[in-house]
């Protein structure tokens, strides 16, 4: 598969790492079978994915050939999953999801796969949408819809009981999205059981395939002088494959929640690994040294607080300090001369503190580290260098960056705003590690998933599947495109520049695809 250049960059999908059947699905909550066609409908369980806030949850929707089990459409639901409705007639799959707020509305979307096109459309006009437990086609132009009360205000029963509907439409191809109104979907209230589809999902699974595997959302992928690949992702603290696609071994995480960052020791026999530990969960984060011939712990770390594993400029270790808060506030420089970090300076003397203002913080990494050890800089050996934000009234969330070999700042973030990511609220920059003053600014509307670069072009991929390549020295856009596997969009969610004209790229779904630039 050859991608047409933009300006003068290439990319080229050389292989496919942890391809398997079902790969986009990740673990199944809900499978709907079209025998006459000889189609599976397969929605997976809700995961968590660097979105939009830098955090959120995808649930996965794929339509998949009963012979060949090649997908052949895939949409990305905002929130979990319980109904899924093949049209009799036409090429169309009708979704149904939705949840609970925690706190008051059952909200949730219609949704409308065209399975020819792979657009797919969210039909109900409310901006809540409703909550659809069930969904069934009484014929071609009837669809039964069953969704949960709107809300559970002093309603004991809003849990198992609910509304049904039935809406008509003389052509569901036609149907614009947002064009079912509240009121069409107002009925007698029904009893509305929420039934558990998962072993019934795995079963039909397994009766297709042995071969599927839940593998969810690659954190970090690094390439050895010997051609083996090493990956972080969910569930799992480090795997190597080796040069032939083969998986060598896996280090299963008992938490379950798995490796974050990777950085490999100079003589590649172990590596350092920072274990992802969720901002809701009290116990200290590790961080771990594994060996790279089997996965064998060697070493363990408890930092003090949050930290990233990251590289530093000669090629060791560090820990550079991580916002307790996640993602949004965690800034990530690899190949960094010094430790840099976002940290956000408390107002002090107010019961409530304000948000403060964020500056970026350097400390100089250790002349000689002891037994190849990292360890946490200590806060007075970091230095406050400038604001943060460059922008008068704007407040910058963190991303992942590089420093570039003249000592510069390339790394991308988002703009704050109380509504979400807003147009242009994106941001890839490269500024002056000395003033903090940008040489260039690119914009976009979604947020960065990895960034790395050579000394020539900046790649980032973005959370709705898009690889972008800048020139280094005038952030020019050289080449923008979808990523996509067998003509299915994939969301990445790690890269790595691997060595010149190679990048490895992880996605959401347990992947790594191996890329070369031209």
């Amino acid at each position: 598969m050859t991608i047409r250049s933009i300006r003068s960059t290439t990319f080229h999908l050389d292989r496919v790492l942890g391809d398997r059947p079902f790969a986009e699905i990740g673990d199944p909550a809900l499978a709907v079978e079209d025998e006459g066609r000889r189609l599976l409908a397969v929605a997976g369980t809700a995961e968590a994915f660097a979105g939009l806030h830098g955090f959120g949850r995808i649930t996965p929707v794929g339509v998949y050939h009963a012979g060949d089990l090649g997908c052949r459409a895939l949409l990305h639901a905002r929130h979990p999953v319980h109904a899924l409705a093949f049209h009799p007639r036409l090429p169309l799959l009708a979704v149904g999801t939705g949840n609970y707020d925690g706190g008051y509305f059952f909200e949730g979307e219609l949704l409308l796969l065209d399975l020819e096109s792979g657009t797919a459309s969210s039909l109900i006009e409310d901006g809540l949408g409703r909550q659809v437990l069930g969904l069934e086609w009484l014929d071609d132009q009837r669809l039964r819809v069953l969704m949960a009360p709107p809300d559970d205000w002093d309603d004991e029963d809003a849990w198992t009981e609910g509304h049904v509907a039935v809406v008509r439409r003389a052509d569901w191809r036609a149907v614009p999205p947002r064009s079912v109104p509240y009121e069409e979907l107002a009925g007698p209230r029904v009893a509305a059981p929420r039934p558990d589809g998962r072993e019934h999902a795995r079963r039909t699974l397994s009766g297709l395939s042995a071969d599927w595997d839940p593998r969810r959302n690659v954190r970090a992928v690094e390439e050895l002088s010997d051609g083996r690949i090493l990956t972080t992702l969910d569930g799992v603290r480090l795997e190597s494959w080796l040069p032939g696609g083969s998986r060598q071994w896996t280090a299963a995480d008992d938490s379950a929640h798995g490796g974050r960052d990777v950085v490999v020791a100079a003589d590649e026999r172990s590596a350092w690994v920072g274990l992802k530990r969720p901002a809701w969960e009290s116990r200290p984060q590790s961080v771990v040294r594994l060996a790279l011939d089997d996965g064998t712990q060697l070493d363990h770390l408890t930092p003090s607080a949050p930290v990233s594993v990251v590289r530093g400029a000669d090629g060791s270790a560090v820990l550079a300090p991580a916002s307790p808060h996640g993602e949004p506030g965690t800034l990530r420089v690899r190949r960094g001369s010094r430790i840099y970090y976002r940290e956000t300076e408390p107002v002090p003397d107010e019961m409530w503190p304000k948000r403060g203002e964020a500056w970026l913080r350097a400390a100089e990494p250790e002349a000689e580290p002891a037994a190849d050890t990292p360890r946490e800089p200590a806060p007075e050996e970091a230095a406050r260098l400038f604001p943060y934000s460059w922008a008068p009234g704007e407040t910058h969330y963190a991303g992942p960056g590089i420093e570039t070999a003249d000592g510069d700042l390339v790394h991308a973030g988002t703009v704050y705003h109380g509504h979400g990511l807003q147009p242009g609220g994106s941001f890839v920059v490269r500024r002056s590690a000395t003033t903090g003053e940008p040489a260039w600014v690119f914009r976009t509307d979604r947020r960065a998933t990895g960034l790395d670069a050579d000394r020539e072009t900046v790649y980032i991929t973005y959370d709705d599947g898009e690889i972008v390549a800048l020139a280094a020295d005038d952030g020019t856009v050289r080449e923008r495109r979808h990523l996509t596997v067998g003509a299915v969009l994939v969301l990445p969610t790690a890269l790595t520049v691997a060595g010149p004209g190679r990048l490895l790229i992880g996605t959401s779904d347990g992947r790594v695809l191996v890329c070369t630039t031209r």
